[in-house]
């Protein structure tokens, strides 16, 4: 009977190996493929869309953050993550390979295989502390693997992900030892690691303290634990030891933004100031304007605002399903034991956790809890969370119909973020590069191309490869604007450029606009004449979804496609 359990614990292990090798695969082709589903703007204009502008000299749209005048972003992590990729097809451009240059496919994908290939930390980090953490180290690695965070969000180029795969690294340099209490003297120089990954986390997102609290006081108290002076003593003295690591990474950042968005060292300037005026002028500290400007409810509100409860009670859900339902269930566990043992010490009516089980329960909810002070929350904040859940989670024995649950969600989640949200405006975007790049042809006739995006996320213009300073494209971005705006300005441009095919000799100007399928009454209520519409499909946008009504009309490709029409610049319908 042993024996035949021990087989069958066998036989799991290695389907659970098998599973996970495949969902590997699976992350690394459907990141090839590449995904078509577009998140959130960020994915592009916190990365690539500035790094492609600087490296490749691309036309591109300069977000706020990255602005000279109140920069809130490091320049570094994305030189790392989209630079590589870019230098990569720089490199390749000079070897003649023009296609490798003038191909959209690699602008997008390049720079998302390199955030792929670091989701993997992710994995490695899982294998290397379930054990120590009393887990199952391949149930976990599958929960990992097949999780729609894992196959979505950790294949673009979010800082949120560089953020998740730094907390990992977080939590395999603080896992414990092995039960002999001197093993962790061969890793003394732990902390100047530690002090490295908290450095690069804080200047890639500040909020990383959030998620570095809970895991820096358990190394610090387990380091401190085993010395001769007070427990409060040595836990300061502990994290006093990363600081020499975080000053000298915190210099080398801080230089680097200097000489980025001021383009001179912050010493190389004279004049008559004082030594620390023209240092404190001229000394770029990216992380405090971070934390500045979301200090204040204004900015915030321009992003939106959000009840204190959204992270736990709807952005869980949303990305982790049961197996955020799992964690709350067990903290309420733990809770009513802590509760039930003060209230009746001589008691023991509730069975307590294992402490592995409660550390893992705080590094999941001290993050969690810690974020929602902030009234901005997004579901993608707090997809770092993904390594202390599936530990946590690993160890439940599910039943089958839980598990059918589990895998039901995660299919929904990886098919709706990665195929199906706002999944037609990067194809569109290829599309249109193909339309818009000079053609040489026998006649003389040059064009100039207006592409105007309404009611979709903001379009990355790299992606269409334009070098900056050209000017036979522009790019209208109307956003989420009313019908009346809308049509004024299609008509507008419409006459307009109809005026300049008649007066201009040997320039065509043509106009193009791209609106998802759920607003084309609106877009015909404008009295357009187009000769031309392309349809791609899927797409849906959240923020103007079809009415049930239409979905239900027969007409469904239409609905839920982006369009893209070329407006005849002649006429108009009376």
């Amino acid at each position: 009977m042993v024996c035949s359990q021990e087989h069958l614990h066998t036989g799991g292990a290695m389907q659970e190996k098998m599973l996970w090798g495949a969902l590997s695969i699976l992350r690394v082709i459907w990141c090839l493929a590449p995904q078509k589903g577009y998140l959130h703007p960020d994915e592009f204009f916190q990365s690539p869309e500035v790094i492609a502008g600087d490296i490749l000299d691309l036309e591109i749209n300069r977000p706020w953050e990255f602005h000279s005048a109140f920069p809130c972003r490091t320049v570094l992590i994305p030189l790392m993550t989209s630079g590589t990729a870019f230098w990569i097809i720089n490199f390749l451009q000079r070897l003649g390979f023009e296609m490798a240059f003038n191909y959209s496919y690699l602008l997008l994908v390049l720079p998302r295989l390199i955030i792929t290939l670091l989701s993997f930390l992710l994995d490695y980090t899982v294998h290397q502390v379930a054990p120590v953490w009393a887990c199952n180290p391949w149930k976990a690695l599958v929960l990992l693997a097949m999780s729609p965070v894992t196959l979505v969000f950790y294949t673009r180029t979010f800082g949120n992900a560089v953020e998740g795969v730094l907390f990992a690294l977080l939590l395999l340099l603080i896992k414990p030892g092995n039960s002999n209490p001197e093993s962790n003297s061969t890793n003394s120089k732990d902390h100047h690691f530690i002090g490295l990954v908290l450095t690069v986390g804080f200047f890639n997102r500040p909020t990383f303290l959030c998620f570095a609290l809970a895991p820096l006081i358990y190394w610090a108290a387990q380091r401190g634990s085993r010395g001769s002076c007070a427990s409060h003593t040595m836990l300061i003295l502990t994290l006093m030891k990363t600081v020499p690591s975080v000053v000298l990474l915190s210099g080398l950042f801080v230089l680097a933004d200097t000489i980025y968005y001021t383009g001179h060292w912050p010493l190389s300037v004279t004049g008559r100031e004082s030594f620390i005026k023209q240092l404190m002028k001229n000394t770029i500290l990216t992380p405090i304007n971070f934390l500045h400007y979301n200090m204040n409810p204004e900015n915030l509100a321009q992003h939106g605002v959000h009840p204190r409860i959204t992270h736990i009670a709807v952005n869980g859900f949303m990305l982790f399903g049961l197996c955020h339902l799992f964690a709350v269930s067990s903290a309420f566990k733990m809770l009513r034991t802590l509760i039930w043992s003060k209230c009746n010490p001589d008691k023991s009516h509730y069975e307590r956790p294992p402490q592995q089980a409660s550390l893992l329960l705080m590094f999941y909810f001290v993050p969690l809890m810690s974020l929602s002070f902030f009234k901005h929350q997004e579901p993608r904040f707090l997809i770092p969370l993904i390594v202390p859940l599936v530990l946590l989670v690993s160890n439940y024995n599910s039943a089958m119909k839980t598990k059918c649950v589990i895998v039901l969600f995660n299919v929904t989640g990886a098919l709706f973020f990665g195929c199906l949200h706002q999944a037609g405006l990067i194809p569109s975007l290829i599309h249109i590069q193909q339309t818009v790049q000079p053609k040489f042809t026998s006649s003389n006739m040059s064009c100039h191309h207006t592409v105007l995006f309404t009611h979709t996320y903001m379009p990355p213009l790299y992606l269409l490869n334009l070098k900056k300073g050209q000017t036979s494209v522009d790019i209208i971005d109307l956003a989420g604007c009313n019908k009346d705006l809308m049509c004024q300005k299609l008509r507008g441009l419409q006459e307009e450029l109809s005026l300049r095919n008649t007066q201009v000799l040997g320039r065509k100007y043509h106009l193009r606009a791209v609106f998802p399928g759920s607003i084309t009454t609106v877009i015909k209520s404008c009295g357009l004449s187009y000769k031309d519409e392309v349809l791609f499909t899927p797409h849906l946008s959240m923020e103007d979804p079809p009415k049930m009504c239409d979905l239900l009309s027969g007409n469904l490709e239409s609905h839920l496609s982006l369009h893209v029409i070329e407006v005849d610049v002649g006429t108009t319908m009376g």
